[in-house]
Parts: C-alpha cells; sequence; structure tokens
C-alpha cells in the first residue's frame, strides 16, 4: 500500500469525517492526516486495529518463547504433560478413555 495515496489534512477530516470515517470502514486502509504539511497522526478502522493488535500479541509471545529457548528455559514437553497429569491426578490409562 502506497501511504501517500491515503493523505488527507487535518481540516479535511474535520469537514468530511462521517465520508472518512465511511471509507476507513469500506477501504480497511489507514489514512495519514496531516497538519500544517507535515504528518501528525494514522487513522484506521476498529477491525484494522484490533487485528494489529493481536498480531503484536501474537508476535510478543513469539519473542519471549524464543528468548526462553535461547535462555535454556525449556523442557521436553513429555515431562510436560506427565507433571500435568500427575497434578491432576490422570494416569496414562485415564487420559486415553
Amino acid at each position: 500500500m502506497r501511504y501517500s495515496t491515503h493523505v488527507k489534512s487535518i481540516s479535511y477530516v474535520k469537514a468530511n469525517a462521517a465520508e472518512v470515517l465511511d471509507r476507513l470502514k469500506e477501504d480497511r486502509e489507514p489514512l495519514l492526516i496531516t497538519q500544517n504539511g507535515e504528518a501528525r497522526a494514522v487513522l484506521q478502522d476498529v477491525k484494522s486495529y484490533e487485528d494489529t493488535q493481536q498480531t503484536l500479541a501474537l508476535l510478543k509471545l513469539l519473542a519471549l518463547g524464543q528468548q526462553d529457548i535461547a535462555a535454556g528455559r525449556t523442557r521436553p514437553v513429555a515431562d510436560v504433560v506427565n507433571r500435568l497429569r500427575a497434578r491432576h491426578g490422570l494416569n496414562k490409562a485415564a487420559a486415553g478413555q
């Protein structure tokens, strides 16, 4: 996407707020807002914002996992499963039922 095609001044946004919001919802493309010729803010629809936040949260979890691996803070999955089964009073036979 080229941001240069989605640029509006703050005065335009003020004068055409309803139209701007409708376009954001329809196009799902962010809008760069300028003030005195300088980029000042980016406006986007709620769904796109939520999607971005969810993606960032997942990326953060991946980064934390990579840090754990690099620091040696890992355990074999079989050990974890056995520990959870023991904690909850399950054995292998009961878990398969």
